[in-house]
């Protein structure tokens, strides 16, 4: 298999959950859809020198999209046209799904960077700590006091029970989400 064919065929593999994670960094699926282009560009150019594609393509995504937000192109209204692909197996409910991710876009804009980036790596991605802590080049501390700053403020600003949260988390340790624990030892949660 040549070098094109392989790229391709990996690219075409990932693209969804790939373009998944760049929706979720730029709060804009067009904006997530430059930015998951600009970093395939980039990894073809690199690709004989890539060993682990997924973990580079994971990194490339979050630093792209952190100097993009350093270039403060990212001030633009989160918008996302209803198409065919919005709907159901049944064709029912599509708004439902729309408006949902609109919200959850929303409100992952209201996070500072960095904690956006670990709740998104960390909850909507299911990585562990570890694998987080990895493809930031943080420890597994801060991963941890992001995630949980990160998620009291969500909490806090947009009245979010642990209900609302789908995923539970991955530490080898047993956690359980409540007010309390989410708050416990901060002084400031921002």
């Amino acid at each position: 298999m040549s070098r094109d064919e392989h790229f391709s065929a990996w690219a075409l593999q990932v693209s969804p959950q790939l373009l998944r994670i760049a929706e979720l960094l730029t709060g804009d699926a067009h904006a997530g859809e430059d930015l998951l282009q600009d970093v395939l560009a980039r990894m073809y150019v690199k690709w004989p020198n890539i060993d682990e594609p997924g973990s580079y393509a994971r990194r490339a995504l979050v630093n792209a999209a952190t100097s993009r937000w350093r270039r403060r192109e990212h001030r633009h209204e989160v918008t996302r046209d209803l198409d065919d692909a919005d709907l159901g197996p049944d064709g029912a409910q599509p708004l439902l799904r729309v408006e949902q991710r609109r919200d959850l876009l929303a409100i992952l804009q209201s996070l500072p960077v960095r904690q956006r980036t670990v709740i998104v790596l960390r909850y909507l991605e299911d990585r562990s700590d570890e694998e987080v802590a990895d493809l930031l080049d943080i420890s597994v501390g801060t991963v941890k006091s992001q995630a949980s700053r990160g998620l009291a403020r969500l909490r806090r600003q947009h009245d979010l029970s642990p209900a609302h949260l789908s995923a539970a988390p991955r530490s080898s340790a047993p956690t359980t989400f409540s007010r309390s624990t989410a708050t416990c030892g901060e002084s400031d949660p921002s």
